[in-house]
């Protein structure tokens, strides 16, 4: 065989392997990944014949259902009440794919799961009907969350620390559902310039501001280098990597404790903390709290975001980057970039004892005969602190509620533990980020809570977002709950 020829054919022989590899890939090794794809429209086109399950809140309000069709087929609709929940809810429509619990648990929506059954129905002539799923949502709540954030771009997120049930999901400006029918008008959606189609409760990711403390005091405690009682220095400015780095309003403490330093939100005394525990201190409870993961939700990995550290690029940093300043980090400045599912996730840990639970959407799967084929339960991610930590950080979080800079959250009868923050954007506009996080009952927590709001001007944590997780707490605690 001369050379030319030679060639010829091992280059016919690599094209026919790589043809191999690829027809074993994608229908061996990875035989769903095709069909997953939000790109691939024959799975939907598939589905469009299958009568999909319901989707409901809590207390059985139906969000999502499907109607019949011209052609033998199903189309989706929402409820009213859909509207409230739109961002968690998502949607499903074959010319656009599918997004929130709609793509997440699709598989148990067109009853892909009950593969028994599917085989029955195919047998008999069945046609395929998929189960219903509740999720954890309150729709009261949810209305009265997304009446006190009036209109402003914000989120609320309020869960329940020992079942991780996600109560509200939160994010304003939202859409319709049913108007995404319209590929014109998904379009405009998808371009408006304030987003309305962006999760801002799990995708957005905002600096914290003092918030972050709390993360900053769970790992001073539970190292066992502080105590509640320890007496710190909060005189301002101080040198924080080389720079000078203030208190709010220049504001001078002298000698205080460092549950003083967390119910003034003292800046100069968690920088300090912050650069005495080092990177690999602040690493590893961050990590614990769930920093530098997607939240383990039900619900799409592409619209969820990890919370962290970011660089310019937009990438992650290592927690112990060397482009990170750790005592501007400390207190939620820096380069962090947070979710409020994140710092919902902080405060549901401290009020759960020091124990992570993942958050979740979804209840319960009931198939279409009335039967619950799956009850979703607690799941434990991680033990980020001691029992003893916790109890000591929340009772730090009480003070901050009863005379710091959280009194705006304080209930009639309900003690709160909670935590303000205002992350400034722009110090000549006035521009920034105000933040609450809490949990309620203190003695007894039932609800853990994060409220931001976008781009205040002139607004603090205190008087923007604590108003607005008190509302909210009072809706899901119920009439116990009352104003202060």
């Amino acid at each position: 065989m001369n050379t030319p020829a030679r060639r010829l054919y091992l280059f016919v022989t690599a094209l026919f392997a790589v043809l191999v590899f690829a027809t074993t890939w994608w229908t061996v090794a990875r035989p769903n990944s095709l069909r997953d794809n939000p790109l691939n429209r024959r799975a939907l086109l598939e589905e469009q014949r299958i009568h999909r399950g319901t989707i409901r809140a809590a207390d059985g309000t139906v969000l999502a259902r499907s109607v019949k069709a011209p052609g033998d087929i199903w189309v989706r609709r929402y409820s009213a009440a859909d509207s409230e929940t739109s961002h968690a809810v998502g949607y499903s429509y074959t010319t656009l794919g599918q997004a929130g619990l709609e793509r997440y648990r699709n598989d148990e929506l067109v009853g892909k799961n009950d593969d028994i059954t599917t085989l029955l129905d195919q047998v008999l002539g069945r046609q395929q009907q998929g189960n219903d799923v509740t999720t954890t949502l309150d729709l009261n709540a949810q209305k009265v969350a997304l009446q006190q954030l009036a209109g402003r771009k914000g989120s609320v997120v309020a869960m329940e620390p020992a079942t991780g049930k996600v109560r509200v999901m939160a994010s304003v400006p939202g859409f319709d559902a049913n108007d995404l029918r319209n590929p014109k008008v998904f379009s405009q959606l998808n371009q408006a310039k304030d987003s309305p189609l962006f999760n801002r409760s799990t995708q957005a990711s905002y600096p914290p501001g003092s918030t972050f403390k709390v993360v900053t005091a769970a790992a001073a405690l539970d190292s066992g280098q502080y105590t509640p009682n320890s007496i710190l220095d909060g005189k301002s400015p101080i040198k924080v990597s080389g720079v000078d780095l203030a208190n709010d309003n220049g504001e001078q403490f002298g000698q205080i404790t460092l549950t003083t330093a967390l119910t003034h939100s003292v800046n100069t005394v968690f920088a300090k903390i912050g650069e005495d525990l080092g990177k690999p201190t602040m690493a590893k409870y961050m990590k614990r709290f769930g920093f530098y993961s997607k939240p383990p939700l039900d619900y799409p990995s592409s619209q969820m975001l990890a919370s962290g550290e970011y660089g310019r690029n937009g990438q992650l940093l290592s927690p112990t980057s060397g482009l990170i300043d750790v005592g501007r980090m400390a207190i939620g400045q820096d380069k962090l970039q947070v979710t409020p599912l994140q710092m919902a996730e902080v405060a549901a840990t401290v009020a759960n004892g020091g124990v992570r639970v993942a958050p979740r959407l979804t209840d319960r799967v009931v198939d279409p005969d009335g039967r619950v084929v799956e009850r979703i339960a607690p799941k434990e991610e991680a033990r980020v602190m001691s029992q003893r930590s916790a109890r000591e950080l929340g009772e730090m979080m009480q003070n901050v509620v009863r005379e710091g800079t959280g009194t705006a959250a304080a209930l009639q009868g309900v003690d709160v533990a909670g935590k303000t923050g205002t992350a400034q954007k722009n110090v000549q506009t006035g521009l920034a980020q105000p933040w609450f996080i809490a949990y309620a009952p203190a003695n007894a927590p039932k609800i853990a809570i994060a409220v931001t709001v976008e781009d205040s001007i002139g607004g603090f944590g205190g008087t923007v977002a604590a108003p607005i997780a008190k509302a909210v707490l009072e809706a899901l605690l119920g009439p116990n709950a009352q104003e202060g």
